[in-house]
């Protein structure tokens, strides 16, 4: 499955979440490490809804831009 996180940009790094998995999130250095990180924390947080018997959450957020006119 594909989920879409976020990242912002921090005073020390980055922080990231994905909008389709409560409670999940990461930090990191850097844009790739956050991304890293990320990727570890909803593997770890799938597995463990899938340990407890919890269902996992289907991916549906999408993201789009759109352009501001200022």
């Amino acid at each position: 499955m594909r989920y879409l996180i976020i990242i912002e940009p921090t005073n020390t790094g980055y922080s990231a979440y994905s909008p389709d998995i409560e409670g999940c999130i990461a930090t990191g250095s850097t844009k790739e490490e956050v991304t890293q990180n990320m990727k570890e924390a909803i593997d770890f947080h799938l597995e463990g809804l899938k340990l407890e018997g919890y269902e996992i959450p289907e991916p549906k957020s999408i993201s789009s831009y759109v352009e501001a006119l200022v």
